[in-house]
């Protein structure tokens, strides 16, 4: 059930019998000179889509918009902030909830979206309702370990693949090309830099240290359209379950 397409009295007869609404959130921002930049909205589209052909669940309109500051300098990226999301989520759960949604599941598809939908999180159970925060690509992972992966890397690639692979351009991805932007240490990921065989979380510009924006030791180059129709199809079906369970 999609809220864009629902009329009032629908909406009110769906809360007189049911208490969960998936809000899905995304991103515009680089996944590497190959990919496509709504791939953090795409994915939670096409999930919302596949959920809502197997659930009655209600679902709000997605947010394309994120906070990813740290990608803002790749052309075509567009960052929202930390405050704005979680300002503008916070409204958004305010005006459901007045029509009587107390279980929120955020369908989030962008990992600098975290910290302000964590923080709806507390601010809902603090007002007696629920929220929960399905990062999806980790919980692919935890699904099946063979799906992990980083940013713009196969697992991402391979997902758009599925759900369009006129977006994926193959012959434009390169390796990965970190760049010791930071004098003295190594750069070893997204916003980490080496000290001493130990990880430190140095947040900068990304386009400081990789020019072609992916990150992640799954190389897009083994991304297929197999694994991302195999890898959605069990994220749906696990998210179905769960949202059946959290609503009562």
């Amino acid at each position: 059930m999609r809220l864009e397409r629902m009329r009032p009295l629908e909406v009110q007869q769906y809360f007189e019998q049911n208490t969960a609404v998936v809000i899905p959130v995304g991103s515009i921002e680089c996944h590497g000179t190959h990919n496509a930049l709504g791939v953090d909205t795409l994915a939670v589209n096409k999930l919302a889509d596949m959920i809502d052909e197997k659930s009655k669940v209600l679902i709000a309109t997605p947010i394309p918009y994120g906070a990813c500051d740290t990608l803002s300098d790749y052309p075509g990226t567009i960052s929202i902030g930390h405050e704005l999301l979680y300002k503008l989520v916070s409204r958004i759960t305010q005006e459901l909830a007045k029509h009587g949604a107390r279980r929120f599941i955020f369908l989030n598809g962008h990992g600098g979206n975290t910290a302000a939908l964590s923080q709806v999180c507390f601010d809902l159970h603090s007002e007696g309702r629920l929220g929960a925060l399905i990062n999806w690509w980790t919980m692919a992972w935890e699904l099946n370990a063979d799906w992990k992966g980083g940013h713009g890397g196969a697992q991402e690639t391979s997902a758009m693949l599925a759900i369009d692979p006129t977006l994926v351009r193959m012959d434009l991805i390169e390796d990965e090309h970190l760049v010791n932007d930071i004098k003295g240490f190594e750069t070893t990921g997204f916003s980490t830099i080496a000290h001493k065989g130990i990880n430190i979380y140095a947040p900068r510009s990304v386009a400081a240290f990789t020019h072609n924006g992916w990150i992640g030791t799954d190389h897009p180059k083994n991304a297929t359209e197999k694994w991302g129709k195999e890898m959605l199809a069990a994220c749906a079906d696990y998210i179905c379950d769960f949202i059946e369970t959290f609503d009562k």
